[in-house]
């Protein structure tokens, strides 16, 4: 299995931003996602989570085998950093082995019986990163996953997507931070803007955590 994307236009507010982009992305690959504020990061990521209808092209890959973490960690607040994950473990399939793994992974261990409301930003942050670890899916799609990490928790998480490609998995990334994967491949979306406002006939998507 790859992600192929294949002469893709995306919009944002009714409006396209990116036109004619392409990209194949093959297992044990990541691609990292460049341009200036506004450009379409967040659109093209939403577009390919299937959030939102592309405007023209084709996504070829298997949705239920994506994952999307956005902005929001998508916590709940009134449940253990522990319950959290075995809530998005079952929603996936998964169980106990992966709930361990993941809270070792991102070093959440000594908060597993601590609310989600009780944690910081960063805490947050991680606990919402490590949801990735329970979905079983192959292809991450990651807007600016180190929002509120500090510099340990970013390369803590450098090794998590590390492993990940390592067992063939995937990982398409907006983010301005190293991550520590110089073997990544860069997209610089500035070239596909596009060309003209044009108007988008599609009504808008909605937001979620993950896909």
């Amino acid at each position: 299995m790859e992600l192929k994307v294949t002469d893709l236009a995306v919009a944002r507010g009714g409006m396209v931003v990116l036109e004619g982009l392409g990209f194949t992305l093959a297992p044990g690959h990541a691609l990292i996602l460049r341009g200036p504020n506004g450009v379409g990061k967040t659109t093209l990521l939403r577009t390919l989570a299937g959030l939102q209808p592309a405007v023209a092209g084709a996504i070829s890959v298997p949705p239920e085998s994506l994952a999307y973490a956005s902005h929001s960690d998508g916590l709940k607040a009134v449940l253990s950093v522990t319950e959290n994950l075995a809530f998005w473990a079952a929603v996936h399939g998964l169980g106990g082995p992966e709930v361990t793994a993941a809270l070792s992974a991102m070093n959440l261990e000594a908060l597993a019986t601590r609310r989600a409301a009780d944690l910081s930003a960063g805490q947050k942050r991680r606990l919402g990163l490590a949801r990735l670890l329970v979905t079983g899916r192959p292809v991450w799609l990651l807007d600016e996953p180190t929002v509120s990490l500090d510099a340990a928790s970013v390369a803590l998480f450098g090794g998590v997507v590390r492993a990940h490609l390592a067992g063939g998995g995937m990982a398409v990334m907006a983010t301005h931070i190293d991550l520590g994967l110089p073997e990544a491949g860069v997209l610089e979306l500035d070239p596909f803007r596009a060309a003209r406002p044009v108007s988008a006939a599609f009504g808008g998507g909605f937001d979620e955590a993950f896909a």
